[in-house]
C-alpha cells in the first residue's frame, strides 16, 4: 500500500476509537438513568480496493482501507421484556385488586368513628329488651329509635361505597386518557425512529444504520408502562415500526393508533372502554354520533379471572371488576343471576350482600307487624316499621282491606333497598302506636318473641356460593370476615407477583443494564486502539518525511 493511503488506515482508527470511547462515556454518564438501555459498539472493515483482479488466482489482489464504526446497538432480549411486561401487568391488576379490597374493608369497618357493627347490636339490644316488657313505652321507643338509627347508618355505608365506586370512576377516566396519550406519543417515535434510520448504507455487504438509540428508550419506557394498565402484544417490524394490541385488538399500527372511547351510563355515570372502529352508530340530528357498543368493549368481563387464561393483567381492567357495572342490591346475590353479575366485582358483591343483609332485616321485622290485628295506621294500613320512599307497601281496596305490594326486580322503586328506606314518620313522631296490645288490652308478648326469634334465626347465606347459613347477628361478622380474607389473600398474589416483577427486571437489567466495570475496560481498550493509531500515523509520518528529506 502507498504509504499516503497508509493514511487512511490510521485516519479509520482514530475516528473510530473516538466514537467508541463516546459510546462508553455515553453508557457511564446514563448508568443510573431509569431506562436506559446499554449501548454495543459495532465494528466493520472498510471496504477493499482491489489492486489487480487475478482470474486464475484464488483471490485477487486487495487492500483494505482500515476500520468502520458501524452502529452504536442497543442490547436487548426480546423474550425478557415479554415477560417483564406481563408479569408488571399482572402485579397491577393484583395490586388493584388488594386496594380495593382493603378500602372496602375500612368503609365496613369503620365509619366516621363508629363501627356499624355496634349499630346492628343496638338494635338487637333493642329487640331484647322489647321482649323482656313490649308494652313498656321507653322499650317502644328503644326500638324505633334503634331502626332509625340502623336505616341511616345503613344510607351511609352504601353511600360510601357508591362514592369508592364513582372514586373507581374517576379512575377508569384518568387510566384511558393515559392510554390514548401514549398510543399518540408511540406514533410519534415511531416516526422520528423511522426517519433516522431509514437511511442505510452498505460496506461490503454489511448493512450500516444509524440507531435512534434515545428515542427507543423513550419508546420502550412507553411500553413497560402501558403493559402495566393492560394486556398488550407488540412487536417491531423491518421498518422500525413498533405495532401494538389491546387484549388482542391493535391499538398502534403503522403510522396511525386506534383511540380508545368511552361510553358514558345515563343512569350510574359509569365509563365503560370501547374501541369506536368496532361499535355501530347512528348520526344524530346535531350531527354528533350515538354509538352501539355491544361486542366493541375493550375488555371482556364476564370471563372468568385466572393466571392460567392470562385474564389477570392490566390495572384498567382491575379497576372496572372492582367498581362494576351497576349499583347492586339483593337481587343481584340471587342464585340465577350472582355469578353472572356481581361475583368477581368487589364493591357490587359487597353492595349486594349488605343490602340483602338490610332487606332481610327490614322485611322481616315488617312482616311480624303485618301479622297483627291491632298495629295499624290511622287510616287502617298495617301499620310498617320501615317504610319505601317511592312506592307504598300496601294498597287499599277501597272496602277497608288493604293488598300488600309485592316486590317486583324488574320494577326497583318497589323493593324494600337501602336506596329506597325510610323509617315510619308516624312511629318516629309517636313510638307508642306500637303498643304491643291487643284489643282486650293484653300484653303481645308473642309479637315480641317474634321479633327476638327472628335475629336469632339461621338460614340466611352471604351469597349462594357461601352454604354456611348465620343469623341476622353474625352476618354482618361474616361480611367483614368475607372482606377481609379476600383482602388478606389478594394482597398474598400482588406481593408474590411483586416478587416476580423484581426477578424479572433483575434478569432484564442483566441485560440492559450499565455496568461500570465493564465499560470501564472497554474505555481502557478503545484508548489504547485511538493510541495505536496515532501512533501508526506518527510512524508513517516520519517514513515519508525521512523519503522527503534524504530522497528528495
Amino acid at each position: 500500500m502507498p504509504l499516503m493511503g497508509s493514511f487512511y488506515v490510521g485516519l479509520s482508527g482514530l475516528q473510530t476509537g473516538q466514537n467508541a470511547l463516546n459510546t462508553t462515556a455515553h453508557n457511564l454518564s446514563n448508568i443510573d438513568t431509569e431506562g436506559y438501555t446499554r449501548q454495543q459498539t459495532l465494528l466493520a472493515t472498510r471496504r477493499y480496493n482491489t489492486l489487480k483482479k487475478d482470474y486464475q488466482a484464488v483471490s485477487n489482489q486487495e487492500v483494505g482501507l482500515g476500520v468502520l464504526y458501524a452502529a452504536s446497538r442497543q442490547v436487548r432480549d426480546v423474550f425478557l421484556d415479554k415477560t417483564f411486561r406481563k408479569e408488571s401487568g399482572r402485579s397491577a391488576f393484583y395490586e388493584v385488586q388488594a386496594s380495593s379490597l382493603e378500602e372496602v374493608e375500612n368503609l365496613l369497618g369503620e365509619m366516621e368513628g363508629e363501627n356499624f357493627q355496634k349499630t346492628v347490636s343496638d338494635l338487637w339490644t333493642a329487640i331484647q329488651e322489647l321482649a323482656k316488657d313490649p308494652g313498656n313505652s321507653v322499650n317502644q321507643g328503644l326500638l324505633v329509635q334503634s331502626c332509625s338509627a340502623f336505616v341511616d347508618r345503613s344510607k351511609a355505608v352504601y353511600a360510601a361505597l357508591e362514592e369508592y365506586q364513582n372514586n373507581l370512576n374517576r379512575q377508569v377516566y384518568e387510566k384511558v386518557t393515559k392510554i390514548n396519550e401514549y398510543g399518540k406519543q408511540l406514533v410519534e417515535l415511531n416516526d422520528k425512529i423511522r426517519q433516522i434510520e431509514i437511511t442505510n448504507t452498505r460496506i461490503n455487504n454489511l448493512e450500516i444504520n444509524e440507531r435512534a438509540n434515545d428515542l427507543r428508550d423513550t419508546r420502550n419506557a412507553i411500553l413497560d408502562e402501558l403493559s402495566k394498565l393492560c394486556d398488550i402484544t407488540f412487536e417491531e417490524a423491518i421498518d422500525t415500526n413498533v405495532s401494538v394490541q389491546i387484549e388482542g385488538i391493535d391499538f398502534v399500527k403503522m403510522d396511525r393508533y386506534f383511540e380508545i372511547g368511552l361510553d358514558v351510563d345515563e343512569t350510574t355515570g359509569f365509563y365503560t372502554p370501547y374501541w369506536p372502529q368496532n361499535a355501530k352508530y347512528k348520526v344524530m340530528a346535531d350531527g354528533s354520533k350515538k354509538y352501539d357498543i355491544k361486542n366493541a368493549e375493550v375488555f371482556d368481563l364476564s370471563r372468568e379471572i385466572s393466571s392460567d387464561l392470562d385474564t389477570d393483567i392490566g390495572e384498567l381492567k382491575s379497576i372496572l371488576l372492582a367498581r362494576g357495572d351497576h349499583r347492586a342490591d339483593y337481587t343481584d346475590v340471587q342464585e340465577d343471576k350472582y355469578n353472572s353479575t356481581v361475583s368477581q366485582s368487589i364493591v357490587m358483591n359487597v353492595q349486594g350482600e349488605f343490602d340483602q343483609m338490610v332487606h332481610n332485616i327490614v322485611t322481616a321485622i315488617n312482616d311480624i307487624m303485618a301479622r297483627t290485628d291491632y298495629m295499624k295506621d290511622v287510616n287502617g294500613e298495617p301499620l310498617q316499621m320501615f317504610k319505601k320512599i317511592t312506592t307504598d307497601g300496601y294498597t287499599s281496596d277501597g272496602m277497608g282491606g288493604w293488598t300488600y305490594n309485592a316486590e317486583n326486580p324488574e320494577y326497583r322503586d318497589s323493593l324494600y333497598t337501602v336506596k329506597n328506606l325510610m323509617i315510619n314518620v308516624t312511629l318516629q313522631q309517636n313510638p307508642g302506636r306500637l303498643s304491643f296490645r291487643t284489643e282486650d288490652q293484653r300484653i303481645d308478648y308473642d309479637t315480641a318473641e317474634a321479633l327476638k326469634l327472628a335475629f336469632t334465626e339461621e338460614k340466611y347465606n352471604l351469597n349462594p356460593n357461601v352454604k354456611k347459613t348465620v343469623n341476622f347477628i353474625d352476618y354482618y361478622q361474616d361480611l367483614v370476615a368475607q372482606v377481609a380474607n379476600s383482602g388478606y389473600v389478594y394482597r398474598a398474589f400482588a406481593t408474590n407477583q411483586e416478587a416476580t416483577v423484581e426477578a424479572a427486571s433483575y434478569a432484564r437489567e442483566q441485560v440492559v443494564g450499565v455496568s461500570s466495570d465493564e465499560e470501564l475496560s472497554n474505555m481502557i481498550r478503545f484508548q489504547n486502539a485511538y493510541n495505536a493509531s496515532s501512533r501508526y500515523i506518527n510512524v508513517i509520518d516520519e517514513m515519508l518525511e525521512h523519503l522527503l528529506e534524504k530522497l528528495g
